[in-house]
């Protein structure tokens, strides 16, 4: 079995995540900044780490942890990350370039320290958790969308650099799934743009997110845990999976049909 560090791992997909490989029986460090969220992992067998993907500081210590105890990670699940929502003209830089820290940087330090030892085995898998938003886009969601687009780009980039190593890097674009999401996102984006300019869009979009969920539609974490469970076992692993409600409908009308169909197609739910 392997070594796997899964980051973002308190709730959602890296908890659900965490628990499917624990089965499978693969040594598993879990990572979070709410060490107490991550209790039930342990009780599991999970390594539980506090870790803020925005400090040097703790992810030199993640990383020293494990090699260590373990050698190194053969399994980097990228799952930290967040949604900021709100119009772009309404969002500070400062707060546009926390949204890229977590969202793009983080993971990438973290996956510059996990190289070198996955390099000198010949072998390592990196996953990164993109969204639907990777390929498609929504209001209000320009600065969350460009990290998730950005992420895209670089992931196919470093997925050439490491196949002459035998590393694989492998993309998972999930639609709608049953998280923290639609919580975590509308009150911050409220609070941004629910009394600006751009406020009955906001409350279009606020209403149109909770409806969502409250109507069930939204997929259950599991389903994202179980195609990473299935693209971790592939001999040759898909370059990207889109899974969960909404993600494969969403991302083929814009491929197929282009931008302005796309748009009218979204703008309806609004």
């Amino acid at each position: 079995m392997n070594t796997v560090l899964i980051t973002g791992a308190s709730s959602g997909i890296g908890k659900e995540t965490a628990k499917k490989l624990l089965e499978e029986g693969h040594t598993v460090y879990v990572a979070a900044r709410r060490l107490e969220r991550m209790r039930d992992l342990e009780e599991l067998g999970a390594h539980a780490l506090s870790l803020d993907v925005t400090s040097e500081e703790d992810i030199v210590a993640a990383v020293d942890r494990i090699t260590a105890e373990q050698g190194g990670i053969d399994i980097l699940i990228n799952n930290a990350g967040f949604a900021m929502y709100g119009a772009m003209e309404d969002t500070t830089l400062d707060d546009a370039r926390y949204q890229f820290e977590v969202n793009l940087f983080g993971l990438a330090r973290l996956t510059q320290l996990t190289l070198p030892y996955m390099r000198e085995q010949g072998a390592g898998k990196i996953v990164n958790i993109s969204s639907m938003g990777g390929k498609v886009y929504f209001p209000l969601g320009s600065w969350y969308i460009a990290t998730k687009h950005a992420l895209e780009g670089w992931s196919d980039c470093l997925r050439i650099e490491l196949a002459p190593f035998g590393i694989d890097v492998i993309i998972i674009e999930p639609g709608l799934i049953l998280t923290e999401f639609a919580d975590a996102m509308v009150g911050p984006m409220l609070e941004r743009s629910g009394s600006s300019a751009y406020a009955e869009l906001a409350q279009r979009v606020a209403e149109a997110s909770r409806a969502s969920y409250e109507a069930g539609n939204a997929s259950p974490p599991a389903v994202i845990a179980n195609t990473i469970s299935r693209a971790l076992k592939a001999k040759r692993p898909q370059t990207r999976y889109a899974v969960g409600k909404y993600a494969k409908p969403m991302i083929g009308l814009r491929k197929w049909f282009g931008d302005r169909v796309f748009e009218r197609a979204l703008m309806s739910r609004y």
